[in-house]
Order: structure tokens, then C-alpha cells, then sequence
């Protein structure tokens, strides 16, 4: 089986040839991985290490100059100021963008968001779409989107708003809460629509990225995320299921409460599975909702794989493969990307892992 066939097989929850696997990594681990192996670069990588999955950004952003500032920091499109923060700890570099001012912080009134100036999605270049996916004709091709325009309703709230604010308001400003939603819904609704129509049918998923737990529950309760979000979230599914893809929905933490909500909005496939978090055990999960929805992640990145022994990442590998395998519908990989904290031995071990314990 080639990579489409095999992922198709598995989310028909029927059996292939093997379990698909996925490589979710921080560019500084893809970069020392290929250093390490000798290989040229990210795509070498990933079919040294065969995986079935290739990820498309998304169109390119024109129509206006991202603002600078003399301190480094940049304003993206909705207007959230961020700078890039690199931390070194023992030779290991880390990079992340940090929110320095989120814009709608302060507004008092749904006017004022109103008139706020909303990105439009006519500043996008969607003409190379299709090409950059004919370069993957035999991989499972994913439309996941970066931090400018990965599809979610919470998280661009969370940007714009502030987090403490943004769930303040879910309680006391619920009409600046609906308002600050219904902008992002239908911004990406329609940018969404132009990405599909563009791909003409030839990416396999569509990935959504919306934190809605945390290690030990939701972020918000279930009733407040019925209210709030599950609308768009359907919506978003629907749109793409039109167009003929599956749907996968990035989420960190305990997420157990929204999957049958998840399931009632018609999502194909669930990431991350972060085994640490409370309720979101691969095996008790796969026997209650397994028959409805497929899951895709499961390697512990918070203890097994940075910290763990060889032996360690085996039995965790060997362990989702026994409860997941069964019946199709489980994609492995690691919960979340894996950072440089984790050896690249470690890494290379989950692989071969992957390859003894994954045959069917």
C-alpha cells in the first residue's frame, strides 16, 4: 500500500498493511535530525523515516507589509504584535513567538469590534496551492495552516482578546465574546472556501487547531463550549466534508467531555491524545468513541520521549500499537511536536518502534 491507501484503509476503521505514522517536530529538531543522519533536508527525513503524511502551509500572504518595530517585534494580520523569543539552556536553543500586545484587549463594546479593521482574506495568494500539492501525489496531504491562518475560533479569540479576558468574557461580556467569534468564523469560512476551490480535490485533510484542554479539563466547561463554539466548529467541518476531505482537529490536554460533541459535528479524526492529561488513556478512549471517530497521536513528548530509556519508548510504542491497531481508525505520533530537549537517539528509536510494533 502506498501512503494514501493505507491512511484511507485506516479511517474507513478497517486494517491495513500497517499503522500510519506521522513526524510532528520543532524545525531546530528537524534540522538537527538531518544533521545527524546526513540527509539533505525535511522531506529526505521524512522518507527515511516513512512517513505517510505531508503538510501544506497554506497560500502566501500578500497585499501588505507585516509591520515591524525597532524591538524585533512583528504585527501580524489581525494586528497582534508578537516577538520571538530564543531561550538556550546546556547548548539546546528553543524559539517561540510571544504575544506583546493583543488588540482588542481593551475595547468595551461590540461597536468597537465591529469597527476594528478585520483581515480580509482577499490579501492571499492561493494560486500556488495546487502545485505545492502535485509535489505529494502518493502521500496523504494535509491542509493544516500556520499561526496567521490555522482555522479555530478560541485560540485567534485568545490573541486578539488576551486569554484571561477572552474567558472572563465567555461569563461577563457574552455579546463582545459572540461578536469577537462571529468575526473569526466567518473570516475563515470564506478563506477556507478560496483554499479548497484553489486544491481541487487534492488534499486528503483538512487540520483544525483549537486548544480546549488543559492537563486536567476543559478550558472552558462543556455548556460554554456548546454556546460559544460548537457552531463554527460544525460549520468548518461541514465546509469541508463539501468539498470531499476529512477532518482532522488539533486539541491539547482533557478533552474526554467534547468527543461525543465532536462526533455529533461529524470530525473524522482527533490529535493529540496527550497521554498525561487526565481521561485521555488511548485504550479507554478507542473502546468508548472508537467506532466513530479516529485518533491520531498518543507518544507521551512530556516525560517518555525526552527523559525516557530506549526500552521506555518501546514498551509506550508497543503499548498504543496493542489497543490502537485493532479494527483501523489510529494513526500514531507523538502528542505534540517534539522539542530539543529530546534526544535524537530517542527519536530515532521511536521509529524503529514504529516499524517492529506496527504491522498488522
Amino acid at each position: 500500500m502506498n501512503p494514501k491507501e493505507r491512511v484511507k484503509t485506516i479511517l474507513s476503521f478497517k486494517e491495513a498493511d500497517r499503522v500510519p505514522w506521522d513526524l510532528w517536530a520543532t524545525p531546530e529538531v528537524i534540522e538537527l535530525l538531518c544533521k545527524k543522519l546526513n540527509l539533505a533536508d525535511k522531506e529526505s527525513l521524512l522518507r527515511y523515516f516513512e512517513v505517510d503524511f505531508r503538510y501544506i502551509v497554506g497560500p502566501s500572504f500578500v497585499g501588505q507589509e507585516l509591520k515591524k518595530y525597532d524591538d524585533g517585534s512583528v504585527e501580524d494580520l489581525w494586528g497582534v504584535r508578537r516577538k520571538t523569543i530564543t531561550l538556550e539552556k546546556d547548548g539546546i536553543k528553543w524559539s517561540y513567538k510571544h504575544v506583546l500586545i493583543s488588540p482588542l484587549e481593551k475595547a468595551e463594546s461590540v461597536k468597537e469590534i465591529d469597527e476594528y479593521k478585520w483581515p480580509s482574506y482577499d490579501l492571499w495568494d492561493y494560486s500556488e496551492l495546487k502545485k505545492e500539492c502535485m509535489k505529494y501525489k502518493d502521500f496523504v496531504i494535509v491542509n493544516a495552516g500556520d499561526r496567521l491562518d490555522r482555522t479555530a475560533q478560541l485560540k485567534p479569540m485568545m490573541y486578539l482578546r488576551g486569554v484571561e479576558q477572552s474567558l472572563i468574557d465567555l461569563y461577563t461580556n457574552p455579546k463582545i465574546a459572540e461578536a469577537i467569534i462571529e468575526h473569526i468564523k466567518n473570516y475563515f469560512l470564506e478563506y477556507n472556501k478560496r483554499v479548497f476551490e484553489e486544491v481541487k480535490g487534492e488534499v486528503d485533510i483538512f487540520m483544525m487547531g483549537d486548544d480546549f484542554g488543559t492537563q486536567h479539563g476543559l478550558m472552558v466547561s462543556k455548556e460554554m463550549w456548546k454556546k460559544f463554539f460548537k457552531d463554527g466548529f460544525k460549520k468548518y467541518i461541514e465546509l469541508a466534508h463539501r468539498y470531499g476531505m476529512k477532518v482532522m482537529h488539533h486539541t491539547c490536554g482533557s478533552v474526554k467531555e467534547l468527543i461525543p460533541e465532536f462526533i455529533d459535528c461529524g470530525l473524522d479524526i482527533l490529535q493529540s491524545l496527550q497521554p498525561r492529561a487526565k481521561d485521555m488513556d488511548l485504550k479507554t478512549l478507542k473502546k468508548e468513541f472508537g467506532k466513530y471517530i479516529a485518533f491520531h497521536g498518543g507518544i507521551d513528548i512530556q516525560q517518555t520521549l525526552p527523559k525516557g530509556t530506549k526500552e521506555d519508548i518501546r514498551k509506550e510504542v508497543e503499548e498504543k500499537m496493542a489497543v490502537g491497531k485493532p479494527g483501523g481508525g489510529f494513526i500514531i505520533s507523538t502528542a505534540h511536536n517534539i522539542q530539543p530537549d529530546t534526544p535524537l537517539q530517542n527519536i530515532i528509536t521511536l521509529f524503529e518502534a514504529y516499524k517492529e510494533f506496527g504491522k498488522y
